[in-house]
């Protein structure tokens, strides 16, 4: 085991008395809020929630990404965020000329990717509901971006997203582990999907994961796989393949990139990696250090890869990256088993038939 990886997981088993006052303190307030002594709003209105109950990249923004072009032909729908790490408050609408700055890097790649779809982000969403609602009037549904463990607001249909290699019920409270919320939460989704899976994964292996998440009669189960799609330059959009003859700089700050790693170990020469922090805010200086260690790398074909969510951070300089080779790797969710169509339908069908439940 590497040292690192060594001493982090014995450090966090040190932390185990907090992660047990953590674990009571949520575990009352899920008693608190199913007793009704602590009140969810709910709103006579299609509220669609992804979320999980572990910190880490378990694919949300792929999730959300993935419901809007299966539900934008037919509805229209908008997407609220809390907006993490920007530097406004309270309720914001995005609009051409708005920044990650302002609204956060996650909710700035769907702003960009779906211009057409409206994007707002609020720290607090039982306010920003009805404010999102009111300045876009035509609304048939909304997304509610990494909300499961916040149970001020009650979604009509909550998905749940769990890693296929750090499933939550084998996890435990921070900061000993990754859960920011107890395993019996999970009888509040309506689907769970169990992501980033093996793309061979076998029936047998589906099974025993469905059977070990003793999931309630009404609660369907899905897998998925990550996908890959060809890097377009982070200006022009030109598309490259990468090709075994390829060596990379991996600019990342995610929270999560083993898959990427992996990904590039076996599609690539090599790569060399530059690592940031989850939600880094991107300086010059960092610019200028991306450049320098691309300029070490001795090799003739040669290029930087970057993620969507990196991608977002670092268009501010937007004018020094004309002649830099930086491509961006879109990813999405691959249903696995030939149920992409179910999942759509489950999600179309709660629109469709909506009928609001306060309880």
């Amino acid at each position: 085991m590497n040292f690192n990886v060594f001493f982090l997981k014995s450090f966090r088993v040190l932390l185990l008395p907090f992660a047990l006052v953590y674990g009571l303190v949520i575990i009352i307030r899920n008693w608190l809020y199913d007793k009704k002594y602590l009140h969810s709003a709910a709103f006579n209105f299609p509220l669609i929630c992804v979320g999980n109950i572990a910190v880490g990249g378990t694919g949300k923004s792929p999730m959300v990404e993935y419901l809007i072009e299966v539900l934008q032909p037919n509805f229209k729908i908008a997407t609220l965020s809390r907006g993490y790490k920007r530097k406004t408050k309270g309720y914001t609408l995005a609009k051409q000329g708005t920044t990650a700055l302002e609204i956060g890097d996650e909710p700035m790649q769907f702003h960009l990717k779906f211009p057409q779809v409206p994007v707002a982000v609020g720290e607090e969403r039982i306010i920003a509901i009805p404010y999102l609602i009111e300045d876009c009037k035509d609304l048939q549904a909304i997304i509610l971006d990494d909300a499961f463990q916040h149970r001020e607001v009650q979604a009509g249909f909550n998905i749940l997203l769990t890693e296929y290699s750090n499933l939550y019920l084998y996890d435990f409270f921070l900061p000993t582990g990754d859960l920011r919320d107890e395993w019996r939460s999970a009888k509040r989704a309506n689907i769970i999907v169990v992501t980033k899976c093996p793309p061979d994964l076998s029936v047998d292996k589906k099974q025993k994961i469905i059977e070990s998440l003793h999931a309630t009669a009404s609660q369907k189960i899905f897998f998925t796989t990550i996908e890959y799609n060809v890097p377009y330059h982070i200006i022009s959009g030109k598309t490259k393949n990468i090709t075994p003859e390829d060596e990379i700089l991996l600019v990342c700050g995610i929270a999560n990139p083993k898959p990427l790693k992996e990904y590039l170990v076996k599609n690539a020469r090599t790569y060399y990696q530059k690592d940031y922090s989850d939600h880094h805010i991107f300086s010059i200086d960092d610019l200028n250090e991306i450049k320098q260690r691309f300029n070490e790398i001795d090799a003739y074909n040669k290029f930087i890869l970057t993620t969507e969510k990196d991608a977002v951070r670092l268009h501010k300089f937007d004018s020094e990256l004309n002649d830099i080779p930086l491509y961006v790797l879109p990813v999405k969710h691959k249903f696995l088993f030939n149920e992409g169509e179910l999942f759509n339908a489950e999600v179309i069908s709660f629109i469709k038939n909506f009928s609001f439940n306060p309880n």
